[in-house]
């Protein structure tokens, strides 16, 4: 699908940083498709478009509750049952990709444990229940700076495999 936005759009967002530049990107998307990446949105997008989608909810997710929070809210099978790690590496985040696989592993090992439903207070257990995770989360805040830029680094380079600019 062809993702439209605006010059000016990128212009401004380019001077405001790497994030505002990925999230106008996403929201480009999200306009064009909805609020949520479904598999209705999948199937209009590009492997390029999806994983950059991706990496904004993984981002979100990982900032604000780290991977407890990302497998809990139902994310897991996108990012563990899917090329997702694969593309980071195609992307040029090597070192993230090899973080993923990490991840994946413990993911396998709990995935029941963490996706049963549960009460607010059961889900804050999780994270003493689950401290495997506490070190690719560490891992994760400490390299988000750069790995935020690698990606916006890959989009500016590959801007055509995600949308079409607007005059």
């Amino acid at each position: 699908m062809n993702i439209k936005i605006k010059d000016e759009t990128l212009r401004k967002v380019a001077g405001e940083g790497m994030d505002a530049f990925i999230d106008a990107i996403v929201q480009a998307m999200k306009d064009a498709c909805g609020e949520e990446l479904t598999a209705e949105a999948m199937a209009v997008l590009t492997p390029d478009q999806i994983t950059l989608w991706g990496w904004h909810i993984l981002h979100d997710e990982l900032m604000d509750g780290g991977y407890v929070q990302l497998i809990h809210n139902g994310y897991g099978p996108f990012f563990f049952e899917n090329p997702f790690a694969k593309a980071m590496r195609l992307w040029g985040l090597t070192d993230f990709s090899k973080h993923l696989y990490k991840a994946r592993k413990l993911y396998d090992e709990h995935k029941e444990a963490l996706t049963r439903e549960c009460s607010d207070e059961d889900f804050m257990a999780l994270f003493e229940q689950f401290p495997d995770f506490d070190e690719l989360d560490d891992e994760f805040v400490e390299d988000e700076e750069q790995l935020t830029a690698m990606v916006a680094s890959y989009v500016d380079d590959h801007l055509e495999n995600f949308v079409e600019i607007e005059n």
